[in-house]
């Protein structure tokens, strides 16, 4: 018999497809437990988990030998307190590949055809522009067929932004810390080799892990090296992008706009500059969200949990010391 320490906001998904040998304990959204958890060997923590309720949970249960976390970054979960016990880490790499990637493309796609502006003309009734004007020129409306792309981390979310902007004919950069050729990848460098190439570079998306390595990765050298006519998208931790130098490039023009997902600070105060730049697309950290999020990580929960019980390799097993 393992008992299991599910979510309140899985439970429904998740405790009907178990096997009859697995025993349920509940924890809500605060880290109140509904039954003894001291026994407990796997632990799938719930959306949007905070240090003080993840920290409760360990208190509670001394047992965990596998936690699921239901993201693919995990740098909120490698906390002291974690890393101090002996627990298996996996995540969902994979899982939030979909909606992610199709999020990218709806932030280059409102850039490159100035739909903020297309939008503001409809709300007042305005049909374009007169026709002695070039509207391509006046709306600065762009093509995607042979812009560069550079996506900082090939990883799976990565490689699904890059096979969805092969479909519009880009040509498709990428880094990674083992580069090896990969599908949809025109050139895939090392960690420290795409610096070279930014001034290539008209979208630059982030889509690496948060570690220690790249806390502020993208800063004031980085954003002085793009193109005016560049574009930055992050959908991975805002903690990667230094926003005060963002901020100042945005101010300065070093950059022609963002596409955010994510930023430092969530959610994002009133008071911050960001709000307020024309040419900044902010959205609530929501690019991952989709009606089929809870059915794949079902699918892999359910998986790690057959292959746990029968001692085989887990799936997405996190290296605690790299981050990722």
């Amino acid at each position: 018999m393992v008992k299991v320490i599910l979510p309140v906001d899985l439970i429904a998904e998740i405790e009907p497809k178990l096997p009859p040998d697995i025993q349920v304990v509940r924890v809500d959204s605060k880290g109140n437990i509904d039954g003894d958890a001291s026994d407990a060997e796997v632990y799938l923590n719930g959306f949007y988990l905070k240090r003080d309720v993840f920290e409760k949970v360990l208190d509670a249960a001394p047992k965990i030998r596998w936690q699921q976390a239901i993201s693919a970054g995990v740098n909120h979960i490698l906390i002291p307190k974690f890393l101090s016990r002996d627990i298996i880490l996996t995540n969902t790499a994979g899982v939030h590949a979909i909606p992610i990637s199709e999020f990218v493309l709806t932030f280059i796609l409102h850039h490159a055809k100035n739909l903020r502006k297309l939008e503001a003309l409809q709300a007042k009734h305005t049909w374009a522009l007169p026709p002695e004007e070039t509207s391509v020129k006046e709306l600065f409306l762009q093509e995607l067929t042979n812009a560069t792309l550079l996506i900082i981390g090939a990883g799976n979310i990565g490689q699904a932004i890059a096979s969805r902007a092969k479909a519009f004919n880009m040509r498709v950069w990428g880094s990674r810390r083992r580069p090896e050729p990969l599908p949809n990848f025109d050139k895939i460098v090392g960690v420290d080799e795409w610096r070279s190439l930014l001034p290539e570079v008209d979208y630059l998306v982030i889509a690496t892990p948060l570690t220690p390595e790249t806390t502020k990765l993208i800063d004031e050298s980085v954003l002085r090296a793009l193109r005016p006519s560049a574009y930055l998208i992050n959908i991975a931790r805002g903690a990667i992008v230094d926003e005060p130098a963002l901020i100042t490039a945005l101010r300065e023009g070093w950059i022609a706009g963002a596409g955010l997902d994510t930023v430092s600070t969530e959610p994002l105060p009133p008071d911050n500059p960001l709000w307020s730049f024309p040419n900044v697309f902010i959205t609530p950290h929501c690019s991952a969200l989709s009606p089929y999020l809870k059915e794949r990580l079902t699918e892999l929960f359910l998986d790690n949990l057959q292959r746990y019980q029968a001692g085989l390799p887990l799936r997405n097993v996190v290296d605690k010391q790299a981050g990722y």
